[in-house]
């Protein structure tokens, strides 16, 4: 039996059903829609992450014998809504931004539309899955701006909770990343993986040669040399010194994780030339992030591997993502707090040619817009079921058609915000 997703939720959203359920609103049709506020501080942007594992988790939403006999020796259920629970299925429509798309301020980036109930219960799961993801990736993109064509890869999962780190890759992959070294992301989700060793390696034998030697052997001479664990010139010496011993120029790869980062990359490049192991790439590490990234821009790396800023989403853990109530019994309805406000009503997103992003409540795309969200979900069924190499296709388009004002680096205030166009029919 696949497990339940039921679970994954707040308690106030079954104690809101089982009210619901007695007053006879259950069943009123509604449209509940995901977006966020603002952007996390200095972000110029976001980058839409998560939907294909909220379909997935959507899929094994269901309230089994054992979960409701639970929920109802807990107190949290009566009778009466665990027999009501037993039956759930959503049978609803959900309309989405893409996997890879854009988001700014007020972009209906995700739409349920169903029953009351139905859309209400969904609330902890969409948000816990797309906050989490759309943070990752959007602080992945930064980095993959930063890096202007140089590859990247993912290396946080000791940062993270362990599930949490496959999605982390997942996410990082989608947003432009190469690799990541989560191997269950490579199961699971066809990730690439890489890695060599760690310090630990090399200081488990008696010398540096020695542990060079060993992993050529094993990995052959395109791996990469960890060459930081006591000195770096003397490591990048003997790097080259065993590469050569077994008829190369000197390693595919050494591995920089210390020091100021842009001064040992210069000395390095220069010393792996003199020795002529100019075919040897450098590869750094070290808590990058988009800024030392861009720091790193004119210096010869030719790759990056970041850890703790991409899996923990450079400091921002959650895109800040919410999921309220639009539309009830076929009329806009909207919370009007101050700073807490939104507009009601149900949506459709597009992009204008200029790249500006709006929305309208009439159900319509300007001529020449994009249209930006998809059918995901179709009367209960899954419709979108993309792979994950077009979803990150898709990504690195998004990410090149980005205005100007977007790709900045520097911290800023978003590029854009949706906005509303036209007037409801």
């Amino acid at each position: 039996m696949r497990p339940t997703t039921a679970l994954l939720t707040d308690r106030y959203e079954l104690s809101m059903y089982a009210a619901l359920l007695r007053d006879g609103r259950v069943g009123a049709p509604a449209t509940f829609e995901l977006f966020a506020r603002r952007l996390p501080e200095g972000r110029r942007f976001g980058m839409v992450a998560g939907l294909g594992r909220f379909l997935d988790a959507l899929e094994q939403f269901r309230f089994n014998e054992a979960s409701l006999g639970w929920l109802v020796a807990a107190g949290v259920i009566d009778d009466a809504t665990a027999a009501h629970l037993a039956q759930w299925r959503f049978t609803g429509d959900i309309v989405a931004y893409p996997e890879g798309e854009i988001w700014y301020p007020a972009s209906p980036v995700l739409s349920v539309r169903a029953t009351l109930a139905e859309g209400l219960v969904l609330e902890t799961l969409a948000l816990s899955i797309f906050n989490h993801d759309s943070a990752i990736a959007s602080a992945a993109a930064r980095m993959v701006l930063a890096a202007e064509g140089r590859a990247l890869i993912e290396m946080g999962s000791r940062r993270v909770h362990e599930e949490a780190a496959v999605a982390a890759a997942r996410a990082a992959y989608i947003a432009g990343f190469a690799t990541t070294s989560n191997l269950a992301a490579g199961e699971r989700h066809g990730v690439p993986t890489a890695g060599t060793a760690a310090h630990a390696f090399v200081m488990a034998h008696a010398s540096e040669a020695e542990a060079f030697a060993s992993q050529l052997d094993a990995h052959g001479l395109g791996t990469t040399l960890l060459v930081d664990t006591y000195d770096t010139e003397q490591g990048i010496a003997t790097a080259v010194e065993v590469a050569r011993q077994r008829g190369a120029s000197g390693p595919g790869a050494i591995r920089i994780d210390s020091g100021d980062l842009p001064s040992a990359v210069a000395a390095a490049r220069a010393q792996l030339d003199a020795l002529g192991a100019t075919d040897t790439k450098i590869v750094v590490t070290s808590d990058l992030d988009e800024y030392l990234i861009t720091e790193l821009a004119r210096s010869p790396v030719d790759s990056y591997g970041v850890g703790t800023r991409v899996a923990t989403g450079s400091g921002h853990p959650s895109a800040g993502f919410v999921y309220k109530l639009v539309e009830l019994d076929g009329r806009p309805v909207a919370k009007r707090a101050e700073g807490k406000g939104n507009v009601g009503g149900t949506k459709t997103a597009y992009r204008h040619p200029d790249g500006r992003e709006a929305f309208r409540l009439d159900g319509h795309t300007p001529e020449g817009a994009r249209p930006l969200q998809v059918a995901a979900v179709s009367a209960g069924e899954i419709v979108h079921r993309p792979e994950l190499a077009a979803i990150r296709s898709y990504a690195a388009h998004a990410l090149a058609a980005l205005p100007s004002a977007a790709r900045l680096i520097a911290s800023g205030p978003p590029a854009m915000i949706a906005e509303l166009e036209g007037e409801p029919s």
